[in-house]
């Protein structure tokens, strides 16, 4: 469940008023004080990058102030304490506020002023950084910037790509934005739940806080029954009264799983029905030939996949180095479908492809970024089928060093289809008849080269964050049966340490062919976020060494030192949440959390647009034919990095609604009932209980704890009676009621059964201090809990 959102002041420092055309009213903006040559004092740096965030790198910084030679050094380690001290933060090549809109944004547009200027804002916004901020979108003329070209026109409802620049007008929205080009034009189209009406016909309730009631004639209800979720459009709008719609299509009961994965999708307007012409080019597309290809088809290539997938694009084979100059050594084949051979640049597939950013998986239906010609079948790895591939030769040392790669473009042959479970059961000794004969020669030959290229994992020591992932398994009549953690295997391992470092070859191949890519980047924890997290470890007893350079392995240690004690489920989830969020960009910073310096998506071209943008990369710099990468696709990588990330946290946004809908949805009939939990979050406002059992959670609100004073301890991640000392703190196992199910909103609220537990003595030494500053909190009698998403 998300987090309430809190009121703050935007980047720029001032609160967000009326909405105004520039140098309407504006107030006069006190000029910069820049000395040429001279370093400028951190609050000028600050004010510069907020007000020119085109120019918040840091060649650009210094070229701005004019410095030089020593100026220049002293002006990095300037850039770099403010960074770890959470004043900045890093946006691909470019430097931040922290809240602050990158330069190039994908934006929403919801709105109109009073002057008719459309208003848009960012597609996706972390939740724990309050409203998103109003951008005030500036229509340029249809012929363009200094009359040349056709200029992007956008209007209400379109998803945008924007250039982000600070607003002159301090008293309208912070920023303004230029179109670089519309994304997704707006269908007209609308969801809501269909309710019939006495005298035939009925209304539209909103399925979106900010949706509207609407009329629906008898003669427009499309078949539609009471409380049926359905697509709508705008029939007719007047002066007066409700709009008036037509039913497009009915999803189904509001009830159904079907449904609640449906409202997912419209809600974030993740593109869902392929266009025609689309379909039609998937259709004609013919098997790959020969062409700038090596035959491998007798390389006997294996794909270990979940035992439902329906698309194979990685499949594998190891051996040992025949090499005398390499004892010792393995030979490990990544072999990854040959998408770009399928999906042209600029094509109908490719602008498809690229608007969907991203394959999103439900638990009851998979959203693909390619229709099923492509994924499921030409480009699939399918056992005993030609299929057209890149494959990466790697040769790792006895100590699990690679020591060299090799890329081909190839025409392969699986020669097997196996499931995670099936391959390991014949490794642990439980062979079937399909894995009995294959045992040998290419299942343990695979396992040694795991072993092999662990020891230089363990070497590297990435980050070893093992959170449990649960899956929701699903009745036949799409109903929820129940929620499992699958066990984590070993065979899970050695597919992902092979794509690792396949990943890893591709970024180096192309870096040292001077080819423009898009890498994926990890930045680590801000200082910032370390020192809530030094503050919460002191409270455990485990100590978080000062400074900025951090490594993986810093947290591995805690997370050593929690192992078995009662606090070990409580430090990994600080620990994760202090975490930055990986995200595409065209230059690299590398990436924290396996602790690599060259990184690259290679491995998932079938569901990924960052694969196939590497993809046509290294077909493109490695002379290997038809399907490489364009000038026009290298001149926009930063422009697509922005798209695809922001597309990735839309799919990760919307199947954890989805689930949240389903669980809200399964406890709906069990209201009353008490269940096992766990508090996986303390905020003032009350407290967040997860059911591990079910892999959601729910919302304690602080007005049903108790009569007493409840002060929130942001150190120690407790809310705790003032009288009393009783209180909870995370990770504390509780019992709770379910006090009221929402699945529309995907929302569960319970009531604490539990009583609170005795806090530590540096809990109530906190009271004692009476540092009610950092958050007092008093049950106020009659109040209402909320409601809904937190």
């Amino acid at each position: 469940m998300s987090r309430i959102p809190r009121e703050r002041t935007n980047p720029a420092g001032k609160r967000p008023g009326k909405i105004g055309r520039p140098g309407k009213d504006a107030p006069a903006v006190e000029p910069l004080n820049i000395v040429h040559g001279a370093l400028p004092s951190r609050e000028v740096v600050l004010r510069f990058i907020a007000d020119h965030p085109q120019k918040a790198s840091k060649r650009e910084l210094a070229k701005a102030f004019g410095l030089k030679g020593d100026s220049r050094v002293e002006l990095k380690q300037m850039l770099q304490e403010l960074e770890q001290e959470g004043m900045l933060q890093k946006n691909r090549k470019s430097l931040i506020r922290p809240g602050a809109l990158p330069p190039v944004t994908v934006l929403d547009i919801t709105t109109r002023d009073k002057d008719g200027d459309l208003i848009g804002r960012p597609a996706e916004w972390p939740e724990d950084q309050g409203v998103a901020p109003a951008v005030a979108i500036r229509q340029q003329s249809p012929a363009g910037r200094q009359g040349k070209g056709k200029a992007p026109v956008a209007g209400l409802g379109d998803r945008i790509l924007a250039k982000i620049f600070p607003a002159a007008d301090r008293g309208g929205p912070a920023y303004t934005a230029r179109i670089i080009k519309v994304i997704d034009r707006r269908r007209g189209a609308s969801m809501g739940v269909f309710r019939t009406a006495p005298d035939g016909g009925g209304r539209l309730l909103p399925i979106e806080r900010r949706g509207e009631e609407m009329v629906i004639d008898p003669d427009f209800t499309g078949g539609a029954k009471d409380g049926d979720l359905v697509e709508v459009e705008i029939a007719r709008l007047g002066r007066f009264g409700l709009p008036r719609a037509k039913v497009l299509s009915v999803v189904g009961s509001v009830g159904s799983e079907k449904a609640l994965s449906m409202i997912a999708i419209h809600a974030h307007g993740i593109p869902h029905v392929f266009p025609p012409a689309v379909i039609a080019e998937a259709e004609a597309a013919r098997p790959a030939t020969m062409s700038h290809r090596e035959d491998w088809r007798d390389v006997p290539l294996i794909t270990i996949d979940p035992a439902d997938a329906k698309d194979h694009d990685d499949a594998v084979y190891a051996e040992l180095d025949p090499s005398p100059d390499n004892p010792g050594g393995v030979l490990v084949t990544v072999a990854i479908a040959d998408v770009s051979w399928y999906v042209r640049p600029n094509s109908p597939l490719d602008r498809e492809a690229l608007k969907r950013g991203n394959s999103v998986y439900f638990p009851d239906r998979v959203v693909p970024m390619l229709p099923e010609r492509i994924s499921n079948d030409l480009c699939s790895l399918k056992e005993g089928v030609d299929r057209p591939a890149l494959a990466v030769r790697m040769s790792f040392s006895g100590e699990g060093r690679k020591i060299g790669h090799i890329f081909h473009r190839i025409m392969m042959k699986s020669a097997a289809k196996l499931s995670y479970q099936q391959a390991q059961a014949a490794i642990d000794g439980k062979p079937d008849d399909q894995t009995g004969p294959m045992l040998e020669p290419i299942l343990k030959p695979l396992w040694h080269a795991y072993e092999v290229m662990k020891r230089g994992r363990d070497r590297r020591q990435p980050l070893e964050l093992d959170m449990p992932e649960r899956k929701i398994l699903l009745k036949p009549d799409g109903t929820v049966d129940r929620v499992v953690v699958p066990p984590r295997l070993d065979a899970h391992k050695l597919i992902e340490e092979m794509m690792i470092q396949a990943n890893v070859c591709a970024a180096e191949t192309l870096e040292k062919k001077r080819q423009p890519l898009i890498y994926r980047i990890h930045d680590g924890p801000t200082l910032a976020k370390q020192e809530i997290l030094r503050e919460f470890l002191a409270t455990l007893g485990i100590s978080l060494a000062k400074g900025g350079n951090m490594r993986a392995n810093n947290f591995n240690g805690i997370l050593a030192k929690a192992d078995g004690t009662p606090h070990q489920t409580m430090v990994s989830e600080m620990v994760m949440r202090s975490q930055s969020q990986a995200i595409y960009g065209p230059e690299n910073i590398g990436h924290f959390g396996l602790n690599l310096m060259k990184y690259a998506h290679f491995t998932s071209p079938i569901r990924r647009y960052a694969d196939l943008i590497v993809h046509r990369a290294l077909v493109g710099s490695l002379g290997f034919g038809e399907g490489g990468i364009t000038p026009e696709e290298e001149a926009a990588l930063d422009d697509i990095a922005a798209e695809i990330s922001t597309f990735e946290r839309r799919a990760m946004a919307a199947e954890r609604e989805t689930v949240d809908r389903l669980i809200a949805h399964h406890l709906s009939g069990r209201v009353g009932e008490e269940f096992a939990g766990r508090v996986s979050g303390v905020t003032k406002s009350g407290l967040f209980v997860a059911l591990p059992d079910y892999g959601a959670d729910g919302f304690v609100p602080i007005s049903t704890l108790g009569t007493d004073y409840f002060i929130y301890d942001e150190a120690h991640q407790a809310l705790s009676g003032e009288k009393t000392g009783l209180g909870y703190r995370l990770g504390d196992s509780v019992t709770v009621k379910l006090a009221e199910a929402i699945p529309l909103a995907g929302a569960l609220r319970f009531e604490m059964v539990s009583e609170g537990r005795e806090m530590p003595a540096a809990v109530r030494s906190f009271h004692k201090a009476g540092r009610r500053d950092r958050g007092q909190v008093r049950k106020k009698p009659g109040t209402r809990p909320p409601r809904g998403r937190h």
